[in-house]
This record gives structure tokens, C-alpha cells and sequence, in this order.
């Protein structure tokens, strides 16, 4: 039997202990990377609206504790995943390929870390893709052998770059020269000529064109290979404090869902956080946008990882060893989304790109069919305008620049693959019933026309067609 004076003792260490827990001060650092913004959800946004701050626990063993938050911000996944090795970070956010890495470099260090979420991703592989000068005659990657091509090596972008050049049956040592090139290196050599192509991550093949200094050549979607941005965490923090990181992707769920439901606004804020242009964010977070948001581990994403991890074993940047299966932990995440109150298992099964609930802004009828579907966003409005068709939106354009008006952007939807494409950029056919249809190849176009009938047309062209028929 434990003497009283001695069992006062142990009970009162115990106490001691307890409200020692408690009344911590828990650090929870993020690294974030503001510029690929298709890891706003799990970062930017987070921070910016304080939605960290909204979720983490304050009950049980968190009754009396403090938060020390901190965030910082990122260019590239390679860096971030330093700072969480050498144990200044406890989370962060980036690409399939650099998360690879995250795992690789863990292991190496002979610790873990953990791929907690899908942020964003394509099952096509769009988001990243090649670009080549304005001025250069290529219109497609079939015309790049024997070519100059440069990318930021060890990302997403170089495994798009190595299965479109084995697709082609090319040798990449031989057939083509890839250096390595970091994006803002990239866009003064694509300025100068200094290179005949430039293969990139979100969102530079988007930013680049937008700004007028390159135009886009290959999408990722014709590599059909899944590609997707994701949130990790180091294994021994997420032991220690499950409960911070389950809160942490609940503020994920949460930036989503407003997103989602106001992608204009959101795009703005992020647009006056990084610098790149809000019609270039709306591209990818609005309805029908380059990528899916979504939290779920579709069999295609944990697929994409085991390929970028065999990917990096070739180029002899990590060893091959790392278990998906082990470094995938979709516990929190389906934590998080049961506070949320959503179906987690329904999520799973759901492929649709972000959905276009809207009426045509010159009809006043719901749009149904997206095949076609086009926008427009006006300069000084808030929202964008929904059109049925590509028609439909130029003659609006043409009617409201008659009027005084101009637009911000137009958009278009691929007829091929479904993404999103600034229309301005994209060719066009006009079939017998003079009903368009957009394209982001001219190949793609000319194939459409020989199939269907029509004749292929730049936007210049489209957009005379329906100023005319919007004139009658």
C-alpha cells in the first residue's frame, strides 16, 4: 500500500502535469506557397480570413492552451520541405512531386511525415503545361523534337514534361535538351527568345499567356495522367496533436466551401495577396476551372503519387523506397469532414469538375450543357456572366463594347478535355449551323472541322462572325 503522504505527492504531480498540458503554448507553423494557387485552400486563404484560428480545440487537453501561429511563404515545395525536416514547420502544402520528395526527405532524416489531403487536382493532368514564345511558329509538342525546353526540375511539371516526351517515342537525352529553369527565370527567357519552350506548374502555363509572353502549346490533360496539390504534416506532430491537425483541415474544408461559393470575390483577394491576376485565379477556382477542389484521396491521386515517386527514383532524386499506403493518412481528413458535416465517402466517388449552376446572362435560361459553355467578365461588375455558347458570349461582348463597355476576360470551354481556356487564346470552329465550338490546339480544331464540317477560326475571326450576326 502507497503511503498517504506519498500518494499526495504522486496525484499532486500528476495535477501538475496535466495543467501543464493545458496551459501550453503550442506552436502550429505552416509553410505555405501563395503562388501556386491551387493551394489556396491550404494556406493563403486560411491565413488571410484567420479560419485556423476559428477551428483549433480550446476544450479537453487543449482547455487552457495558447496557439503561436505562424505561416510562411514558399515559391517552390523544395524549400518548404527543408524547413519541416529541420523541424521550423509542422505543415505545409504543395504538388504530388515535391510532396514526394517531403516523404523522401523525412525518411532520409529517419523520421516521417504524412500526406494528409487532397487540396485541388485533375485525373486528366491539367494545370501544369508547356508554353513557347509568342512569336514562335509551334502550334503543338509534336513540333518541339530537337528543341530547347526548360522546366523547374523535381517538380510536377518535369514528370508532365518526361511522359510527353515519351509519349512522342523521343529519346530525352538525345531528341530534345531540357534544362532546368525556375518560372521567373523563365518568363525573361521566354520574352527574349532565349528558349523554344518552357514546361511549368500552376500557374505559370496560364500566367505566362495571360501576360502576353507566351502561349500555351500542350495542356497537362492530353498526358491523362493525374496530378494534384495535397497538405502534409510531420508524423510526430500529427501523433502529439491530432486534434490541431484534424482542425487544420477542417479551415481547409471551410476556405473551400467559401470559394466555391463566391470564386470572383476570393480570386480578388488572392489576386491582391500574390500579385497574379484575379482572372487567371478565377481560371482555375471558378466553375468548370482547370482543376477540381477536392479533399478526398481518389485511387487515381494516390496513383499519381506512387508515379512521381518512380518518376524521382529515375532521375535519381529520391530512392524508391517511400510506402504509399503508409505515407497516405486520410484519418484526419475524414475527421475533419465529418465535423463538417459532409459524406466523405460520397465526395470520393464524385469526379464532376466544379459545378456551373447559372442561367444564360442574354436568355434568362439555365444552362445545362457546358460543352459549349462560355463567360464574360465585365469590367467593373462583380460577378462574371454565364453564356450558353461561345456565339452567344462574342455577340454580348460585341454588343457591350458597342455600348461603351469592355470585358475584363472572356472564357471558353475546350470541347476536347473540358478546361477552361482564356477565349482570346483559343481557335475556333464554326460549323454549318455557324454554332462555335473552342479549342485550345489548332490541330484539335482542324480535326473537329475535317469530322464535322466547319471552318476553323482565331478569335479575331470568331469574333468578327458574331459582331455581324449580333448587328442584324
Amino acid at each position: 500500500m502507497i503511503p498517504l503522504r506519498r500518494l499526495t505527492a504522486i496525484l499532486l504531480a500528476v495535477s501538475t502535469l496535466a495543467t501543464m498540458a493545458q496551459a501550453e503554448t503550442i506552436r502550429v507553423a505552416v509553410g505555405t506557397q501563395d503562388t501556386t494557387i491551387n493551394c489556396a485552400t491550404g494556406g493563403l486563404l486560411i491565413r488571410e480570413l484567420k479560419l485556423l484560428e476559428k477551428f483549433l480545440p480550446h476544450d479537453g487537453t487543449y482547455k487552457d492552451a495558447t496557439y503561436d501561429i505562424q505561416w510562411r511563404n514558399f515559391t517552390s515545395g523544395a524549400p518548404l520541405t527543408n524547413e519541416m525536416v529541420a523541424g521550423k514547420l509542422d505543415l505545409g502544402a504543395m504538388a504530388d512531386f515535391p510532396g514526394s520528395l517531403n516523404g523522401a526527405a523525412f525518411a532520409k532524416a529517419g523520421r516521417r511525415s504524412l500526406f494528409l489531403s487532397v487540396l485541388s487536382g485533375s485525373l486528366t493532368g491539367s494545370g501544369n503545361g508547356v508554353v513557347v514564345p509568342v512569336a514562335s511558329p509551334v502550334q503543338a509538342f509534336t513540333e518541339l523534337k530537337g528543341k530547347t525546353i526548360s522546366v523547374p526540375f523535381a517538380s510536377t511539371a518535369h514528370g508532365l514534361l518526361l511522359r510527353a516526351v515519351k509519349a512522342q517515342g523521343w529519346d530525352p537525352e538525345r531528341d530534345v535538351t531540357i534544362i532546368t529553369q525556375a518560372p521567373e527565370v523563365a518568363g525573361s527567357a521566354l520574352k527574349a527568345n532565349k528558349i523554344d519552350a518552357h514546361a511549368d506548374f500552376v500557374p505559370f502555363a496560364e500566367l505566362f499567356p495571360w501576360r502576353g509572353i507566351a502561349r500555351k502549346i500542350y495542356d497537362g490533360s492530353q498526358s491523362n495522367a493525374p496530378t494534384f496539390h495535397g497538405a502534409l504534416v510531420d508524423a510526430a506532430y500529427a501523433e502529439r496533436y491530432p486534434e490541431i491537425v484534424t482542425a487544420y483541415l477542417r479551415a481547409a474544408i471551410e476556405a473551400d466551401r467559401l470559394i466555391a461559393a463566391e470564386p470572383e470575390h476570393y480570386a480578388e483577394l488572392i489576386a491582391r495577396v500574390t500579385g497574379i491576376e484575379a482572372e487567371v485565379v478565377y481560371l482555375f477556382h471558378g466553375p468548370l476551372g482547370l482543376q477540381t477542389r477536392d479533399i478526398t484521396w481518389k485511387p487515381e491521386y494516390r496513383q499519381a503519387l506512387k508515379t512521381s515517386i518512380e518518376t524521382l527514383t529515375l532521375l535519381k532524386k529520391a530512392d524508391g523506397d517511400l510506402d504509399v499506403d503508409r505515407f497516405v493518412d486520410d484519418r484526419f481528413v475524414r475527421a475533419a469532414a465529418a465535423q463538417a458535416g459532409i459524406d466523405y465517402e460520397a465526395w470520393l466517388k464524385d469526379y464532376a469538375q466544379a459545378p456551373l449552376k447559372a442561367v444564360d446572362a442574354g436568355t434568362g435560361q439555365p444552362i445545362t450543357d457546358v460543352s459549349r459553355v462560355a463567360q464574360i467578365w465585365v469590367t467593373r461588375e462583380d460577378k462574371v456572366r454565364h453564356y450558353a455558347s461561345p456565339e452567344a458570349a462574342l455577340a454580348a461582348l460585341a454588343t457591350l463594347e458597342q455600348g461603351g463597355g469592355s470585358a475584363r476576360v472572356v472564357y471558353a470551354q475546350d470541347r476536347n478535355s473540358g478546361i477552361k481556356l482564356f477565349a482570346a487564346q483559343a481557335w475556333y470552329v464554326r460549323d454549318p449551323e455557324r454554332r462555335l465550338s473552342a479549342f485550345l490546339l489548332k490541330g484539335d480544331a482542324e480535326a473537329f472541322a475535317k469530322a464535322k464540317g466547319g471552318e476553323v477560326l482565331d478569335f479575331a475571326a470568331a469574333r468578327a462572325g458574331a459582331a455581324r450576326l449580333s448587328a442584324r
